[in-house]
């Protein structure tokens, strides 16, 4: 059930007439993202959190909740149709860190960009979205390397390999022309040169581990991300939710609000 009940009215007027009126915001998700994300939005100037929803009470966002300045979503894929509509129906901004999207769900996410202030990431932290960018020019500095991508969770995680995994893949390869081997196994024969090996490790606590590695001839380069603590990616998407607000309507990316 919802935490609270939104205030009738205008979100746009109202705004308008108050600028220093706090954003109103929805949290969609009640796991551990979902908690963290809620708790520091309580903390910071400028936000106010006026419902908290789950993956089972998500369907409340048809049933004329009121609108809000934007939405925060850190959930399941099968939320996605509820919050899209509510999106839609009252132009709120959208933060989207659900992972697992098909290719269909991200369409939508996409077509939302076009109507609403919308930025969806697989991971929030900073340091990831640094990553990527370095990854990338790596890429292209090193052309014919080997790459290996490895990425470690604990043993909870649901899905492999991880959502930023496919991330720093399409850093490496954003025209998806190189083959992924989903770990290896057998006698596989040499390695292809235009392979790029994802390999995906399950165990303890571990908040999420990213490593990329490029192997050359007589040479490694290798980036590593570590990440201790859950609380960055809420707070990264809590910076991203402050970033997106002043945004022209639009797909964005993290690394778009963050670091451009």
């Amino acid at each position: 059930m919802a935490s609270a009940g939104l205030a009738t009215g205008d979100v746009a007027s109202e705004r308008a007439a108050g600028a220093a009126a706090p954003a109103r915001v929805v949290v969609v998700g009640a796991g551990r993202m979902g908690a963290l994300v809620g708790e520091l939005i309580d903390k910071e100037d400028g936000f106010e959190r006026v419902a908290t929803l789950s993956s089972a009470d998500v369907g409340e966002l048809d049933e004329g909740l009121a609108p809000a300045d934007l939405v925060i979503d850190f959930s399941a894929p099968e939320a996605l149709a509820h919050v899209a509509a509510y999106v839609r129906r009252t132009g709120a901004a959208l933060v989207s860190g659900t992972t697992g999207l098909d290719a269909a769900q991200m369409g939508e996410v996409r077509a939302l960009g076009e109507v609403a202030r919308v930025v969806h990431a697989s991971n929030f932290s900073l340091g990831v979205a640094v990553l990527r960018r370095l990854v990338a020019e790596a890429a292209r500095a090193l052309s014919g390397f080997d790459v290996e991508i490895v990425e470690t969770h604990h043993n909870q995680k649901v899905d492999a390999p991880s959502g930023t995994a496919k991330a720093l893949l399409d850093a490496v390869d954003p025209q998806g022309l190189d083959a992924v081997a989903y770990g290896r196994e057998g006698v596989v024969g040499p390695r292809p040169a235009h392979e790029v090996g994802m390999h995906s490790l399950r165990g303890g606590t571990v908040a999420g581990t990213h490593t990329v590695c490029f192997f050359g001839t007589d040479e490694e380069v290798e980036f590593t991300h570590r990440a201790t603590s859950r609380t960055i990616f809420a707070a990264g998407a809590v910076a991203a939710a402050r970033a997106l607000l002043a945004r022209e309507a639009g797909l964005y990316t993290f690394e778009d609000l963050m670091l451009d």
